[in-house]
């Protein structure tokens, strides 16, 4: 009972702060699940999109009506090159993971890659004020963004959501607020996709996802719980709450290397 009550407890903590801070809970699930070490690479992936996925659909319905600005166009050209590079990037892994049975050497790949980009991204998000941002309009370019965004955070196994959020404040000059119901937005899709993907190749029963009953529910009352929370809080709450989650959990996947290399 106690661990279903921990694995619920991740999705709902995941999840409420992914909504908040337009974080998704992937990039949060993905270094607490290698930390408790129940499941292999493939298992956490699926356990934490299924999770994602169940949190976007909440937050986007939940805040519809509200006042955050959703850029659906430019969104959903990140979110078409994201789905692609997804695809990608996925085949990627799956590659690496499933058929050539490098399973350690990947994770710890995918945890020191994953260090590394998620201090970029928190040094970028505390001065991103002192840095100069842009207003790109050019389709093509969006859309090699949403590739590259979706490769990425595909193999990393992360759902996107702070690199969703930098690169929305720097390519289309966005307050973080209003990027992170857009990332939300874009998570939705590229997690969906993922799904997908993994339906049409190599199904879902060889998988152990028990605890994705678990998950899931806490993903959505999540989602439910940060949505109605971001309606109500400030700019400057919101990248506060972003950059807090991702310091600590840039402490978790470093902690996840140095176990690893023990």
């Amino acid at each position: 009972m106690i661990i279903f009550i921990i694995y619920f407890l991740i999705g709902l903590i995941a999840c409420t702060a992914g909504a908040m801070a337009g974080l998704g809970g992937g990039i949060i699930m993905k270094p607490l699940l290698d930390m408790l070490g129940h499941y292999d690479l493939s298992t956490i992936g699926i356990l934490s999109a299924a999770t994602v996925f169940s949190m976007s659909v909440v937050s986007i319905v939940k805040v519809r009506n509200s006042s955050l600005h959703i850029n659906w166009t430019n969104s959903l050209f990140i979110a078409i090159g994201s789905i692609a590079g997804g695809f990608i990037g996925k085949g990627i892994f799956n590659y690496f993971v499933v058929q050539s049975g490098l399973s350690t050497i990947i994770g710890m790949i995918q945890s020191i890659l994953l260090a590394i980009l998620l201090i970029i991204i928190f040094i970028f998000m505390k001065y991103n004020h002192r840095i100069k941002t842009y207003q790109v309009q050019n389709r093509a370019l969006i859309l090699f963004i949403g590739l590259i965004l979706g490769l990425l955070s595909a193999f990393l196994g992360i759902g996107g959501g702070p690199l969703n959020v930098a690169l929305l404040v720097y390519i289309f000059s966005m307050n973080t607020k209003d990027a992170s119901i857009n990332s939300i937005f874009i998570i939705f899709f590229s997690q969906l996709s993922s799904l997908i993907l993994v339906a049409i190749s190599t199904g879902y029963a060889p998988y152990d996802l028990s605890m994705i009953w678990f998950m899931v529910p806490g993903g959505i009352l999540g989602g439910m719980i940060g949505s109605n929370l971001v309606k109500k809080i400030s700019t400057s709450v919101v990248e506060r709450i972003f950059n807090i989650t991702l310091l600590i959990i840039i402490l978790i996947t470093i902690y996840n290397i140095v176990m690893e290399l023990v």
